[in-house]
């Protein structure tokens, strides 16, 4: 690995990672969107569901900051071998849920213009499963840092001295 100077102990240009930070409002905000749609379906409160469509339209702008930050930040960690792949699937996923969830947006815009106090059964599926790969998504990310270390000290440094490849 290069020795660049303007990079950090984590090998970052900045003090700590940005992509973890901006990913959890991603995560919050979708799952905060499910469970108020949920909860606004079985009780009718109809105003839940207005807190949902703000929640993933601030997730929609989020994910794609995300997924920025994210694309940068792996290629500064300069993964070895083992981790390689399940970086790759982090990023595919990451890139696909990023139109999955304008998608669901856009879908949720059209359903709330005709009629902001439904909520179709589909939709809470659809949200569901969003709900569900969010969470494979959470779990490949936890393993890229707590199992496999990327950005994190000792691994940066047995990069740099070659034990790691």
């Amino acid at each position: 690995m290069e020795n660049i100077q303007w990079l950090n102990d984590h090998n970052l240009p900045y003090p700590d990672t940005m992509h973890p930070i901006v990913v959890h409002f991603v995560i919050a905000m979708v799952l905060f969107a499910f469970v108020c749609d949920a909860i606004g379906y079985f009780t009718r409160n109809y105003l839940l569901f207005e807190v949902s469509w703000w929640n993933m339209c601030v997730a929609t702008i989020s994910i794609f900051v995300a997924v920025i930050f994210g694309q940068f930040e792996a290629g500064l960690a300069e993964p070895y071998e083992v981790v390689e792949p399940v970086l790759n699937l982090h990023t595919l996923i990451g890139w696909s849920l990023s139109a999955i969830i304008a998608a669901i947006t856009a879908w949720r815009y059209v359903i709330r213009s005709r009629n902001a106090k439904k909520l179709p059964i589909p939709y809470l599926g659809i949200s569901l499963f969003l709900v569900t790969i969010v969470g494979f998504q959470v779990y490949l990310g936890d393993v890229l840092v707590w199992v496999y270390g990327l950005h994190t000290v000792p691994v940066v440094e047995a990069i740099k001295e070659g034990i790691l490849q």
